[in-house]
């Protein structure tokens, strides 16, 4: 049975399982996760992220792990495996970095192959691969947490030109209000704005605004409603998919938002909502799916270099 390692490198975490080709599914017991101090050096970084790894490793036989894909944020040169990060409040320590060629020194396989893939495209392939109904489907895959992620799919195929898509596939860098989306669909938006209008401390999460007040969290969700029907509707008009994916930290309020953006999208589209509520598992799917050599030799001269 061929076996992938899946790999989520998160903000603040990696996580990171060893998964059946042939089904999409994670194997039980090769499930790992663990902190990362997105601050530390450049040495600190890669060896936690290798302990992690080595660990789904060790949980299956070596010689059966065809190689290790990735599901990265951005800013990230792909194809080559070089770390672009830089200003950008994380693992600055890794900035033009080649992955490929440091980490596995960490590696208990040192020749093991390394593929990356952006983490918003991991994570809607993942998804669409791991719920199996969306195959031929035109998607829209977007993650909402510290930053926001966005992916355009056809088919399974993530989509990064054309006159129906935004530059390089993405939707963060691009302009919206005073600022870039980025800014009003990230957890720092949500924080802001409670500390601004509803009470001058500091929290630590979306959750956290929930437990302490619930009323304003409803405040600041309709107004995040709001920015999100009239920043995405010129997208999703163009693009007109069948199926628009939320994930993320966020997504677990949609109870929240969820009814108010079905009834504002279908206003302009016939469109349906799918949220998916482990995003992690769908990233470590979907990184995995990199070592589909059909999927990968179409897609590595295309992949985003940012």
């Amino acid at each position: 049975m061929p076996i992938t390692i899946g790999v989520d490198v998160g903000g603040s975490h990696i996580s990171c399982a060893a998964i059946a080709k042939d089904g999409h599914r994670i194997i039980s017991n090769t499930y790992f996760h663990d902190e990362v101090d997105s601050k530390g050096s450049k040495t600190e970084i890669l060896k936690r992220w290798a302990t992690t790894i080595n660990k789904s490793i060790e949980s299956i036989a070596p010689e059966l792990i065809e190689g290790i894909g990735f599901a990265m944020p951005g800013p990230f040169l792909y194809k080559e495996g070089i770390a672009m990060f830089e200003v950008n409040d994380k693992y600055e320590a890794l900035y033009n970095v080649s992955i490929v060629e440091e980490l596995p020194k960490y590696l208990i396989d040192k020749k093991i192959k390394l593929r990356f893939l952006n983490d918003a495209s991991a994570f809607g392939l993942g998804s669409i691969l791991h719920k199996g109904e969306m195959e031929n489907d035109k998607v829209v895959a977007i993650t909402l947490g510290t930053g926001f992620g966005a992916a355009f799919f056809d088919k399974q195929t993530p989509l990064i030109s054309g006159e129906s898509i935004p530059e390089n596939g993405c939707l963060w860098d691009k302009k919206f209000k005073e600022g870039i989306s980025d800014d009003y669909f990230s957890t720092r938006w949500f924080l802001n704005k409670y500390k601004k209008n509803f009470n001058d401390v500091d929290v630590h999460g979306v959750k956290c605004i929930l437990d302490t007040d619930r009323a304003a969290a409803i405040e600041i969700f309709k107004e995040f409603n709001k920015n999100m029907v009239a920043f995405m509707t010129p997208y999703l008009l163009k693009f007109k998919p069948d199926v628009l994916i939320i994930g993320g930290s966020i997504a677990k309020s949609s109870a929240l938002f969820l009814p108010s953006l079905e009834e504002e999208f279908n206003k302009i589209l016939p469109l349906s909502i799918k949220i998916i509520d482990n995003t992690e598992e769908a990233n470590i799917i979907g990184a995995s799916h990199t070592f589909n050599d059909e999927f990968w030799n179409e897609m590595k001269n295309s992949l985003p270099t940012i």
